[in-house]
């Protein structure tokens, strides 16, 4: 057992954690929960934490995957350590937020006085036990990568792997310090971990070897970088690897403008992966990939419901393509994928040990499609501290393995409002519409691909397959006042809350 096994419930929840390493269960399933940007700061919503153990309640997952901006890194808690960018020049000045407004700090990168940065760290732990403490209660285990909004806190991955790492169920292994390849010789220059060369325009050389994780007794990893590893599942029998789970650190930012990408040794690392794993992943990442797109159909710019692309797309107006999407997705901004191709497609698809990639940050889209082979899906945020879909409808991703089939795993979304209630928050941070349009013949991710129950409630797919063609005729010109009448319930059910409390005291 692990040191950490005494903090956890007597009988654990994940049937892995009991048996030492994840592994498919004796019914030939396993499953996986996504939690995508719960971006935060020191205290995380309760509504957050409410659909963390709703979910785990109601699927009982044998992981639950963190796929970055755990961290609102430029909170007001964080102002005193806050890193705009991570190559931010000495003395460069950055904006923070504070109580009036933002206003600009200048001070020297990197160079925060140590006492400040202890603050910063307890602030940190303060916040993961909020979040992961439905798991330890629960005795699931947990693996995180990391977005463009961790590190800003003050604390680079490596830290924050730590921390995680003090919490019982955390799978991220110890990264080893990588050699680097220029041409034939080899160096001992640490692995670059940005997302862009180091100064010698050296190549880290992957290391594909195995380490033990600490938390699972049996269970090993093969990792790369911090936030960026390979979790093997093994067979029921446990005498195989019936499939892989690989978490990626995405980047945060490039020094160009835009998104960052994955660093060049993370790219080769995963062209090597499958030959050490010999069973095909699913990868979480945080940024999605420019080829994601590709799921998109463009359209003119008038049309209804059409989202104008991000960045180097932003001439071009997108819908779902329903020939390529499952039914039950949502496009509710722009894909704000990097503006450079990082080769990571590529790696995914000609290594053929892939099954595709899941990715987060862009809080109000959800999807998945096929392309080239590969599966590809995005997942809204979870979290309630910051902008996103109505709270109804913030939500966790679940994934189904099936043994019979490891490459084909089944996935949908657990909305808060079908397995937690209603939210306690007086008001969530949404944009634009209440409502975006699906592609297929489905509203919204409550319907699913395949039956499902939570808790005592399940799905009526028919109910919403037929929301959904009255709403595919909503005219364009109706959605001001769709989005007025949105306002006007949601003053209508804070007063009648505001009169139950006045009347309950």
């Amino acid at each position: 057992m692990s040191a950490h096994s005494n903090q956890t419930m007597s009988k654990p929840v994940s049937i892995s954690q009991r048996l030492g390493r994840l592994q498919f269960h004796r019914s030939g399933k396993f499953r996986v929960m996504q939690v995508a940007d719960i971006q935060d700061g020191a205290k995380i919503s309760k509504d957050t934490v409410a659909l963390i153990a709703a979910a785990c309640d109601a699927i009982q997952p044998d992981l639950v995957v963190f796929t970055g901006n755990q961290i609102a890194g430029y909170a007001p808690e964080f102002e005193a350590t806050y890193r705009r960018r991570r190559w931010s020049a000495p003395q460069d000045g950055v904006y923070v937020p504070s109580g009036d407004g933002w206003h600009v700090v200048s001070r020297e990168a990197g160079s925060a006085d140590p006492i400040l940065i202890a603050r910063t760290r307890a602030l940190v732990v303060k916040q993961a036990r909020q979040f992961l403490q439905p798991l330890i209660d629960r005795g699931i285990p947990f693996a995180i990568t990391y977005g463009n909004h961790d590190f800003q806190c003050g604390l680079d991955t490596v830290e924050l792997d730590e921390i995680y790492r003090s919490f019982p169920g955390c799978l991220n292994p110890a990264a080893p310090i990588a050699a680097s390849v220029t041409g034939s010789a080899i160096t001992s220059d640490v692995a670059d971990i940005s997302g862009v060369l180091d100064s010698s325009n050296a190549v880290s050389a992957p290391i594909l070897g195995a380490v033990p994780v600490a938390d699972l007794d049996k269970q090993i990893a093969y990792p790369c970088e911090p936030g960026t590893f390979a979790l093997p599942v093994t067979s029921e029998d446990g005498k195989e690897t019936a499939a892989g789970l690989v978490l990626l650190d995405s980047g945060d930012y490039a020094p160009g403008g835009g998104y960052g990408s994955p660093s060049t040794k993370a790219v080769e690392w995963l062209r090597r992966l499958p030959s050490a794993l010999a069973a095909k992943s699913l990868v979480f990442q945080h940024f999605p990939m420019p080829q994601m797109y590709r799921l998109m159909r463009e359209v003119p710019a008038g049309t209804a419901y059409a989202i104008q692309g991000y960045r180097s797309f932003d001439r071009r107006w997108y819908v779902l393509d329903a020939d390529k999407t499952q039914p039950g997705g949502y496009l509710g901004e722009g894909i704000s994928c990097p503006d450079e191709d990082s080769g990571e497609f590529a790696a995914l698809r000609d290594s053929d040990g892939y099954i595709g990639a899941v990715a987060a940050h862009d809080h109000r889209n959800a999807y998945v499609g096929l392309e080239q082979g590969l599966m590809l899906g995005a997942t809204p945020t979870s979290g309630f501290g910051s902008y996103g879909l109505p709270a109804s409808q913030r939500a966790v991703r679940y994934f189904e393995f099936d043994q019979r089939h490891p490459d084909k795993p089944r996935t949908v979304l657990l909305e808060f409002g079908d397995i937690a209630g209603h939210a306690s928050s007086r008001s969530v941070y949404t944009f634009a519409m209440s409502r975006m349009p699906s592609s297929g013949d489905v509203p919204s991710a409550r319907s699913v691909d395949f039956p499902l129950k939570v808790g005592k409630r399940r799905i009526d797919v028919d109910r919403c397959r037929k929301a959904a063609n009255e709403q595919q005729n909503l005219p364009r010109l109706t959605l001001m006042a769709e989005l007025l009448t949105t306002l006007s319930d949601s003053l209508s059910i804070k007063h009648r809350r505001r009169r139950g409390s006045r009347t309950a005291k």
